[in-house]
């Protein structure tokens, strides 16, 4: 549509280079979260500090060396065994990670560093737990959202969009027409990206329900999963790193939200890098690429297509009734 009257939506392209996190941890028993041990804790701790008492804690490497590019416009699969360094990556990438953990290497985004701009104002790390106002219908949460986060550049372009088309004789999209008429009264801006979302993810049936929770009827959790992702896409974020957002969800929904995630990523040119435990063949059909990470190593990195080859040419071929994606869960596992 953009492409069409010459609006050229800008890109983010996310690389990383030899990124390395460790830690310092207890093993053991030691590493049980009892009172016993919170006490213990403490008292060593202030021993260290006085380097009355060397630490007993261990060096634990969570990711060791990896390097790697996100594509825009495309929907990359992170896959990998439970203990493998997942969400540090993309706490990694998103600027988000914990204090105690160290970190050394080089990310960038469109070759700038991670001191050159705000990386939160660009990528959004959306966890794979839900948190919402059960009180708030979905329109209001949106809304919320895109007025604490703000909506960019995006209100500028739909308009510019608009005139465009109309100068070039090319009939409009009539509902968002309908939104930017309603929009020039004034101050409506996030209005407009609220009912954009909502279209884009389906949730124009469910837009006046609420949320809900535990104690309250409310909408399904697909849907919820569905509000999460739209909390930070009505925003200025272009790049997306979805943490096992699949949790507590059938692989049906599963499906629905991956296949609206893609044509919003199509849609605006977004980047989306989504962790996912073992997804069903028709959701991993949606993705272009695949990173493979195991034991805080990158296994395979590249087009989804080509995977499969690889591995064949390494001495392990996938069986014939098989899921692409259950066999990458099983070849990087010792137990398997």
């Amino acid at each position: 549509m953009c492409y069409r009257v010459g609006i050229e939506i800008p890109t983010v392209e996310v690389r990383f280079e030899h990124l390395n996190v460790e830690t310092e941890v207890y093993l053991g028993s030691r590493a049980l979260p009892t009172i016993f041990n919170s006490f213990a804790n403490i008292v060593e701790g202030s021993l260290n500090y006085l380097r009355m008492l060397p630490t007993r804690k261990k060096r634990m490497h969570i990711l060791n060396d990896v390097s790697g590019i996100i594509k825009p416009c495309r929907m990359t699969l992170l896959l990998g065994p439970p203990g493998s360094g997942k969400t540090t990556l993309l706490l990694a990438l998103a600027g988000k990670l914990p204090n105690n953990l160290e970190y050394s290497g080089r990310v960038t985004y469109n070759g700038h560093e991670m001191n050159e701009f705000v990386p939160q104002r660009t990528a959004a790390y959306i966890s794979q737990h839900d948190l919402h106002l059960a009180e708030m219908t979905v329109r209001e949460t949106l809304s919320f959202s895109a007025r604490c986060q703000g909506t960019g550049a995006r209100y500028e372009m739909l308009a510019e969009l608009l005139r465009r088309e109309k100068a070039a004789g090319i009939k409009p999209d009539p509902d968002l027409d309908v939104f930017m008429k309603a929009a020039s009264v004034g101050g409506q801006e996030t209005s407009v990206i609220t009912d954009y979302i909502l279209k884009v993810l389906g949730l124009e049936a469910c837009a006046d329900t609420m949320l809900g929770d535990e104690l309250l009827r409310g909408v399904s959790g697909g849907q919820k999963k569905r509000v999460t992702t739209g909390e930070m896409l009505v925003g200025s974020a272009k790049v997306l790193l979805m943490d096992e957002i699949s949790t507590g969800l059938d692989s049906s929904t599963t499906f629905q939200i991956m296949n609206s995630l893609k044509q919003c990523i199509c849609i605006l040119n977004g980047t989306a890098f989504i962790s996912l435990l073992q997804p069903v063949p028709e959701t991993y059909d949606l993705f272009d690429d695949i990173i493979l990470l195991s034991d805080g190593h990158i296994v395979y990195q590249g087009p989804r297509g080509h995977v499969l080859e690889f591995f064949e040419s390494m001495g392990f071929k996938c069986p014939e009734r098989k899921g692409v994606a259950d066999f990458l869960q099983e070849v990087t596992s010792r137990k398997d």
